[in-house]
């Protein structure tokens, strides 16, 4: 909820949120598909200008979503949920568990994934990329 223009890669479509230490989650980097693309360009004359992108905090922003949801008739929308969803997304699009992870903030366990696995950015954006998630169909 504190991500500010400066932290767009808006060549390659990612994100370097700032590290957080008091987080059970790791962050590295994540990425966001061309439905946000052209919405997000919007901010990029503005890059500089150091101000939060959202406006709102996180309880708003879940307590808006719930709002919404109910208003909407549809299935309780909430970030876990997004997660939930994006996780079961890439999987069905055959991205592997490992990476997954490594998208969600996640630190890898096992050794394969620790010490065997490319997590540079170049990798997981070609990851993404490939796997071409859409959230509005």
């Amino acid at each position: 909820m504190k991500l500010t223009p400066s932290q767009i890669d808006f060549n390659n479509r990612a994100i370097y949120p700032k590290s957080n230490r008091h987080t059970t989650k790791g962050q590295w980097v994540t990425f966001y598909n061309k439905e946000a693309e052209n919405l997000l360009k919007e901010l990029e004359p503005r890059k500089d200008s150091g101000k939060e992108i959202f406006d709102f905090v996180p309880r708003t922003l879940t307590r808006d979503m719930r709002k919404t949801s109910k208003k909407e008739g549809i299935m309780k929308i909430t970030p876990q949920v997004l997660r939930i969803w994006f996780c079961n997304e890439m999987n069905d699009l055959g991205v592997a568990d490992r990476y997954i992870d490594a998208f969600c903030g996640r630190v890898p366990k096992s050794v394969l994934a620790k010490h065997y696995t490319d997590f540079t950015p170049n990798r997981l954006k070609e990851i993404y990329d490939k796997a071409d998630i859409e959230v509005i169909v």
